[in-house]
Formats: structure tokens, C-alpha cells, sequence
């Protein structure tokens, strides 16, 4: 059986634009953790949204069936990079149920900050 919904969302987000401590296990970054449980593969679509320009996406993603799959918004480069040091948001939408998990590593500085949050459940 499927867990999950097919649409959620992350209101915050945002890339440091520096880091501090070996790559890549350091590297700043922002994410999702993508749970898929279906016995099918998500189809995935994630679209980003800024503050002073109009949305980019959708980012075209598929998490195999019964796994899980992190996906760092720094490495998204296809419709567009992501941009370092800017507000930013976005919708996740799957063909099947997922759980999807928010996370930030900031490693600006040598002291390391991880940010860890259940994203939105948005459809009912």
C-alpha cells in the first residue's frame, strides 16, 4: 500500500552560498527526502518559487519503487540552477503517494547547523 499524498509543499527554502568542511559531505545545501512505498515508480515534478521572480519548473524527478531518494536543489540544473543565498520555495508533485522531508546543512561556519522538517501534505 501506498503512504503518502501526491502534492506537498516546502514554504522555505534557501542554499548558503558557502560552506565549510570537506565536499561533498559538508557542502551546504538544501533538500528533500523522497519516500516512495507504491510498488510503482514517482513520476516526480518539483516546481520553485521566489520572491521577486516567477516560478522555474518543473524539475522532472523519478524516485523508484519502494525506495527512497534525497534530492539536493543544488544540484537541480535542468530547466534552470537554483540560485545560492536566495528565498526560495517549491511544490512537489508525484504520479503516486510520497512523504517528502525538508533538510538544510548550513556549513557557513565551522559550527554546522542541520535544519529537518516534514514538508506540507498540500492534496487531501
Amino acid at each position: 500500500m501506498a503512504t503518502g499524498k501526491t502534492t506537498w509543499t516546502i514554504p522555505e527554502g534557501y542554499i548558503p552560498e558557502g560552506s565549510n568542511g570537506p565536499e561533498p559531505e559538508m557542502l551546504s545545501h538544501e533538500s528533500v527526502c523522497i519516500q516512495n512505498t507504491a510498488d510503482e515508480d514517482a513520476s516526480v515534478e518539483i516546481t520553485v518559487y521566489f520572491t521577486d521572480r516567477g516560478p522555474v519548473g518543473p524539475y522532472e524527478k523519478t524516485v523508484p519503487a519502494e525506495r527512497t531518494k534525497h534530492l539536493r536543489f543544488n544540484e537541480f540544473e535542468d530547466p534552470k540552477e537554483i540560485p545560492k543565498g536566495t528565498p526560495f520555495a517549491s511544490v512537489i508533485e508525484s504520479d503516486v503517494p510520497i512523504v517528502c522531508q525538508h533538510t538544510r546543512l548550513d556549513s557557513r561556519q565551522a559550527e554546522n547547523a542541520l535544519l529537518s522538517t516534514v514538508a506540507y501534505p498540500s492534496d487531501s
